[in-house]
């Protein structure tokens, strides 16, 4: 009984015979999520502007021995996503996983009051509509099929408001989440999951000058109870999670993977006196 209730549990995160879309796939977190989908047995198909850069994803899908597809899209324009859609589907026969991934943001840091006026609407139409378009092209074919997992990459700054100084990609991953908790009740009683993951900052190709240039590690580590960002491999568990049959009674839930940072209330920035440990994590008691 032992053995055949943990195979069930195993199981329920495995991925084999499922087919997954991943979104922005040719850098980053969008490589992470190839290579996590298809080591639990997915067959990909990865997107991204360029076809060039999605080749080193690809071969490292394909050394799982699963089968991937590269289709070259701008989620901006509604089409080129449907068509992405179709050719998965021409390619598998259906999707059963979709992660929108694909985003920017804004590195510079400006203070609002002098950002440039229309600089936001670039986060918008890429991180929001971006992700819209994402969730309606799949949709109908979800639909029909009665189910389907959408996960939509959000971000703890969407949670609530701070000093984090982008006004465009901050109102964005709001939008994702408000997006993610209507699609995921609308869509529910017809077989079809909506989620997302909210990140702290993670270690990744496009935010490692960050971290190595301006102080953002001393900064992010003072601002988070875990006391560090984010590694990579913290989303391969949650994702994995969203996308198997794992998390089959959970929708329009947004799971933030960030440390403990939107669990907190006002978090110090820095440790104070009385707040240090010793080698063994007991606390050190300072004396009177």
């Amino acid at each position: 009984m032992a053995e055949e209730f943990l195979k069930n549990v195993t199981d329920r995160f495995r991925l084999d015979g499922k087919v997954a879309i991943v979104t922005g796939a040719s850098y980053g977190l969008g490589v992470l999520f190839a290579e996590t989908l298809a080591s639990a047995g997915a067959d990909l198909v990865l997107t991204a502007r360029s076809l060039d850069k999605l080749q080193t994803t690809k071969e490292l899908v394909e050394s799982y021995g699963r089968r991937c597809i590269t289709v070259s899209a701008d989620i901006r324009v509604y089409a080129e996503v449907e068509a992405v859609i179709d050719a998965g589907v021409a390619e598998f026969g259906h999707i059963d996983v979709m992660v929108n991934n694909a985003g920017i943001g804004d590195p510079r840091g400006l203070h609002s009051e002098i950002l440039e006026p229309e600089k936001p609407k670039e986060e918008l139409e890429t991180d929001l509509i971006g992700t819209w378009y994402g969730c309606r092209a799949v949709a109908p074919r979800m639909l029909r099929r009665g189910r389907g997992s959408i996960i939509n990459i959000s971000s703890m700054l969407g949670m609530a408001g701070s000093e984090h100084r982008t006004p465009g990609y901050v109102t964005a991953k709001a939008g994702v989440n408000m997006l993610t908790k209507h699609l995921g009740c609308e869509w529910a009683d017809r077989g079809v999951r909506v989620n997302a993951l909210a990140p702290n900052y993670f270690m990744s190709e496009a935010t490692r000058w960050m971290f190595e240039q301006s102080g953002m590690d001393e900064w992010v580590r003072s601002r988070t109870p875990m006391r560090r960002a984010g590694d990579p491999v913290d989303l391969v568990g949650p994702l994995l999670f969203l996308a198997s049959d794992a998390s089959s009674y959970l929708t329009g839930t947004i799971i933030p993977v960030d440390g403990g940072w939107s669990a907190s209330a006002g978090y110090a920035q820095l440790t104070p006196p009385f707040d240090s440990w010793d080698e063994n994590n007991q606390p050190i008691v300072p004396e009177a």
